[in-house]
């Protein structure tokens, strides 16, 4: 027999004691909300387990009573991945009390790491020992890495270091029914059958849950160079990266493309955000190249670059970061573009990838499409060039009234990724599906795919207890 909500909470104090099974409306408020504000859920209870093995015995009852389960990490999805449905039939599983380093071990080059652990802690540790964590994300100050790995998120550094996928050497993962899938590894090299843990890595909580991860760490940057550039145009960013991967020897950490209006967005509403060069350009780019030798002269590399691609009319003019608090302020200006958005007002936001290349044609197309057709919008084009990673967002123009702007999602989004298809792109590049993405992977996986992830889904959680209705419909 089912049993009601309130022995169901009765049991799991039993499991996790009293403190740890919040059921206060002001308790739980925090976590039945996204970080953009696009859904409210309810719960029978928030869990804050301690231990894997309490982990376990939750979704060992849960199974049993066959009652959701939502894993809730630093609730920075922008894709309502965390956050439960409205039914109030279902349980927040927060992962922050599972935050220790178990080890960090410097002459692997790994460490292994709790889900709960914030990243910007796990890249202190690393730096405490002279390696480095190269996950870079802007909410790195409260994401968790267990979330992170759920989504398999991207960042400003996927160009040279890959996506958080390719920085895990083993796992350990809590399976629907309670069992431990205990594969902490931390070999490089293990041909042993089937990838299991590959799965877990992107699949947002819906087929178990990450309790912990071995990760690769790599060497410290010791000598890091910075530069924001205007370039004349996105064609010439796209030769400018190339240019600078082959005059470094591949070592471009980072690429950014910034439109004009996300630094008028910027230098308005974020204090102590001021515009890196004297004229105003169309378009820029943030670099930065780096070397793990204190002596390698990446600055001299990227300053001979930069002045090539000035007489080749690639780049319009530059500004090199002298020091580490000049280098702070290009990427302040970077990381505060979301925040900018959101203080000038209702934005669409379409996080989309296309083949590097192809990236001056599909914004040329895309561009021409929201002129025509959403004039109503401001685009807001930027991100991650150096790995075809754009968000393409639309800010609500002056005087459009915000209800009427978002209501237009639908269109707007279906036009975009219809074109990002049409590239060979892809409409979800780092931010995941969540609850928000679901209808777009029906509508764009291919049939096969979706079929093999179905039948993923059924091998691994039967009875769909786990993130009910996020990235598959239940």
């Amino acid at each position: 027999m089912t049993p009601s909500g309130e022995e169901l909470r009765a049991r799991l104090r039993e499991i996790l004691g009293a403190d740890a099974v919040l059921t206060a409306a002001a308790d739980c408020a925090p976590y039945l909300t996204d970080h953009r504000q696009l859904y409210h859920g309810a719960a029978l209870a928030v869990l804050r387990p301690r231990t894997v093995a309490q982990v376990s015995q939750v979704l060992a009852c849960c199974n049993a009573a066959r009652v959701g389960v939502v894993p809730h990490g630093g609730n920075t999805s922008y894709c309502g991945g965390a956050t439960p449905d409205e039914s109030g039939r279902q349980l927040v599983l927060s992962l922050q009390r599972l935050n220790r380093i178990r080890s960090l071990d410097a002459a692997n080059y790994s460490l292994v790491a709790e889900a709960g652990c914030i990243l910007g802690q796990l890249h202190a540790a690393a730096g405490q020992a002279e390696r480095c964590l190269p996950l870079t994300l802007g909410s790195q100050g409260s994401c968790q890495i267990g979330g992170n790995l759920s989504t398999n998120a991207g960042g400003t550094s996927v160009l040279r270091y890959g996506m958080a996928r390719d920085l895990v050497l083993g796992l350990e993962v809590v399976l629907p029914d309670g069992r431990v899938l205990d594969a902490l590894s931390a070999l490089r090299k293990d041909n042993t059958g089937y990838d299991v843990k590959s799965l877990f890595l992107g699949a947002e909580g819906t087929l178990g849950v990450i309790t912990a991860a071995t990760l690769k760490l790599f060497p410290m940057a010791r000598d890091v160079a910075t530069a924001f550039t205007a370039v004349t145009d996105v064609r010439a960013a796209v030769t400018l990266l190339a240019r600078l991967r082959e005059a470094t020897s591949d070592r471009v950490s980072s690429f950014e493309l910034i439109p004009r209006i996300a630094v008028e967005l910027t230098t308005r509403h974020i204090p102590q955000v001021t515009d890196p060069l004297d004229r105003a350009h169309d378009w820029y780019v943030l670099c930065e190249v780096s070397s793990s030798h204190p002596a390698d002269g990446m600055e001299e590399l990227l300053g001979n670059a930069l002045s090539a691609a000035l007489g080749d009319d690639l780049v319009r003019d530059a500004a090199v970061a002298r020091n580490e608090r000049e280098r702070a302020a290009l990427w302040k200006l970077r990381e505060s573009i979301p925040e900018a958005q959101r203080k000038d007002g209702a934005s669409l936001k379409h996080d989309i990838a296309v083949p590097v290349a192809a990236l001056p044609d599909f914004l040329a197309r895309a561009s021409a499409w929201v002129s025509a057709n959403a004039p109503q919008g401001r685009l807001v084009a930027y991100g991650h060039l150096g790995d075809g990673n754009l968000h393409f967002n639309l800010n609500a123009a002056p005087g459009v009234d915000a209800q009427r702007f978002l209501a237009d999602a639908p269109r707007v989004g279906r036009a975009i990724h219809d074109l990002v298809c049409e590239f060979g792109g892809s409409f979800s590049a780092e931010h995941g599906i969540g609850r928000l993405k679901v209808g777009e992977l029906e509508h764009y996986a291919n049939a096969v795919e979706l079929q093999l992830m179905r039948a993923v889904k059924t091998a691994f959680d039967p009875h769909g207890i786990m993130n009910p209705g996020k990235v598959l419909r239940a």
